[in-house]
């Protein structure tokens, strides 16, 4: 299979556990990507800016209480 077409017919006529094996399959590498993709961000220093604005509203008094747990 080569293209996304052939691929989607592919996963079309899956017996259904197959298709939901498949989907949960796709949900741990979906996750772990996200994961990797997070950690390369905040190792780059992508992410340093959401420390900075947390920081500063901190400081400012600009913060909101946590939600309390139910």
């Amino acid at each position: 299979m080569s293209t996304i077409l052939e691929i989607e017919s592919a996963i079309s006529r899956l017996p259904k556990q197959e298709f939901w094996q498949l989907s949960e399959w796709f949900d741990r590498v979906r996750e772990r990507t996200w994961d990797e993709q997070m950690e390369a961000d905040a190792e780059a220093g992508k992410l340093d800016f959401l420390f900075e604005e947390a920081e500063n509203a901190r400081l400012t008094g600009n913060t909101k209480p946590w939600p309390a747990r139910a």
